[in-house]
């Protein structure tokens, strides 16, 4: 199981230059696999980053929830001063999360909704298949 996110968290550093960290979390916020940016300095401990990724998870099914009335959910983003932080769902077609893919981009980025709906969502459709066989 583990080699299929290792590598697709290491496609998606691969995407683009802005792309500083890619991991994926279940559905409870555990983290399965991350990649980051070679050379980078990372900005949160280890610890920080599980927390983090507990808290996305949450969020995600908060998310979830209102997809009925406000269509499908593609990403959401936080801007800090220090960096970008988005989360993609990776959800079944009932909304039901399996995953999420957590990302940070340079906070100077100027085409981060343009990386994400390009080239990130369109690979993570490519493999949603692949991510819920993962999960059962």
């Amino acid at each position: 199981m583990k080699p299929f996110f290792q590598e697709f968290c290491d496609k998606v550093i691969a995407l683009d230059k802005s792309v500083r960290f890619a991991a994926i979390a279940d559905e409870d916020g555990k983290m399965v696999a991350t990649s980051e940016r070679k050379g980078l300095k990372p900005l949160l401990t280890p610890e920080e980053r599980a927390q983090y990724a507990i808290t996305a998870a949450t969020r995600q099914y908060t998310r979830l929830r209102w997809e009925y009335l406000l269509g499908k959910i593609n990403y959401a983003t936080s801007h800090y001063a220090k960096l970008v932080r988005a989360t993609i769902p990776i959800a079944d077609e009932n909304s039901r999360l399996s995953y999420v893919l957590l990302l940070s981009f340079d906070v100077n980025a100027e085409n981060v909704h343009d990386v994400i709906m390009k080239k990130i969502i369109p690979l993570v459709r490519k493999n949603t298949n692949k991510f819920l066989k993962k999960g059962r």
